[in-house]
């Protein structure tokens, strides 16, 4: 039983620009980020709006009385008044860069996503071409040990030694024959990933376009790190925390000075006279016990604490980057070397001793090595 990769034909192969393209237009999980999106911008329209002015009425009844208790007159008495609340001078402004920071960072956690999707789909791309010519290689040498057991099987017996060798090469052969059906279920696996990946059902036949896994050269280590330290999006989204947790500071010291409340009013009073009022009130509350102090400290802590983190990572990312890099220059290094001498060497040695076998001039034992 052999395992058959869901593929379509050759002119309809998808390119790894298509692929990403595809899958970004398609993926449910980007909504969420747009939603974030749409939810700051939603704040910072909150953060520069007004507050609504406040309306305030009273009415009763007045009786007056001299001082031996007698009435000398009742009527009615009503107040109204109204209050806009204005903010101390910057505060709005705070609050405002505060929400852009905050529409900032869920940008940058949409771009992220962007290029993490991108990633997993090329890294899924990459995986489904290499069982691709894992399953090639492997079916090669499979089809070899066939093929010399069907020949075998079918030259006369001429001693045990020759039918335990052909019953070797049979055992061989099955043995070999999984190799192609794990290599075709890696890339198999991938192909379902890449259908989720693009909004496809899971099991939609899919070609993808001849994907070049040689391993590319790297720039320097110093421009690595340098663009690691500008684009890296975990590092971007600290600096956007730091300087939003800055805002958040000035925003605390600003909120030391109280907000002022300025209205009209108007006054009526009638017994035994008709007595109008009209004015303008101010409410001012008195900062005297209460300076915003806690709120000062527990922002300037949460900024010292992400500047902390912002430190902590840049360092966490420039090792994981010279890490990486060392890693894959040696392996790419490794692989060249090996694609330049010892890989058409031992090709040519697994066919020269395929047919030295067929003619007696090579043992079982080595054949079996060489291939």
């Amino acid at each position: 039983m052999v395992l058959a990769p869901t593929v379509c034909s050759a002119g309809d192969a998808i390119s790894l620009d298509q692929l990403v393209a595809e899958a970004w237009s398609r993926n449910p999980e980007a909504t969420v980020y747009r939603a974030e999106i749409a939810a700051a911008k939603g704040e910072r329209r909150t953060a520069g709006e007004w507050q609504n002015p406040e309306a305030t009425t009273d009415a009763g009844a007045k009786v007056v009385r001299d001082y031996h208790g007698n009435t000398l007159g009742e009527g009615v008495t009503w107040t109204l008044s109204a209050a806009q609340t204005f903010e101390y001078p910057g505060r709005v402004s705070l609050r405002k860069a505060i929400a852009n920071h905050q529409i900032a960072l869920a940008e940058v956690g949409l771009e992220g996503f962007r290029v993490a999707l991108a990633a997993r789909v090329r890294a899924a791309a990459f995986r489904a071409a290499l069982g691709r010519a894992k399953a090639d290689a492997a079916g090669e040498v499979a089809k070899r040990f066939e093929d010399l057991a069907s020949v075998l099987s079918q030259r006369p017996a001429a001693g045990i030694a020759p039918q335990l060798e052909a019953r070797i090469i049979e055992a061989s052969a099955i043995s070999l024959k999984r190799r192609p059906i794990e290599a075709q279920r890696e890339m198999q696996s991938a192909i379902y990933e890449l259908n989720q990946l693009r909004g496809a059902p899971i099991d939609s036949p899919l070609a993808l376009a001849n994907v070049d896994l040689k391993l590319q050269s790297l720039p320097p280590i110093a421009t690595l790190l340098w663009t690691a330290r500008e684009r890296n999006y975990d590092i971007r989204t600290r600096t956007v925390e730091l300087e939003q947790q800055g805002f958040k500071v000035k925003l605390a010291l600003n909120e030391r000075w109280p907000a002022v409340r300025v209205g009209p009013f108007a006054h009526d009073e009638r017994a035994e006279t008709n007595e109008y009022q009209f004015g303008i009130g101010v409410t001012l509350p008195l900062p005297l016990w209460n300076r915003n102090a806690g709120k000062i400290d527990s922002e300037r802590a949460r900024a010292a604490k992400v500047e902390a983190e912002l430190t902590a990572l840049v360092r966490e990312v420039e090792r994981k980057v010279a890490d990486a890099e060392f890693i894959y220059r040696s392996r790419r290094d490794e692989v060249e070397q090996l694609q330049a001498t010892i890989l058409p060497q031992l090709r040519a040695a697994a066919e020269m001793g395929d047919r030295n076998y067929r003619e007696g001039a090579v043992p079982l034992a080595t054949y079996t090595e060489l291939q």
